[in-house]
């Protein structure tokens, strides 16, 4: 942080836990998702496995403010379906 005085580095501190907050509910949301859908398959996905995945990254998220979302790619409870990565072997 470039700014010298305490109270300005509290005020951009403070500005970031405003950002970061939603990503992790954000993130938090999907990885739920995540997990009921590799249930689902038949993987097993133990708690104790679980506790070790962190909501913090933010990599897919634009911090640009340019967002362009079309209004039906939200069908599943107001969510975007999950990627679901498809082998490089299949036909």
């Amino acid at each position: 942080m470039r700014d010298r005085s305490y109270e300005n580095q509290a005020y951009r501190a403070s500005g970031l836990n405003l950002l970061v907050a939603p990503i992790i509910l954000w993130n938090t949301r999907y990885l739920e998702l995540a997990y009921a859908e590799l249930a689902r398959r038949g993987m097993a996905v133990t708690p104790d496995l679980m506790k070790h995945v962190a909501p913090l990254g933010w990599e897919h998220i634009s911090l640009t403010g340019d967002y362009s979302w079309a209004i039906e790619e939200f069908g599943n409870g107001g969510m975007r379906p999950l990627h679901r990565p498809v082998s490089l072997l299949a036909a």
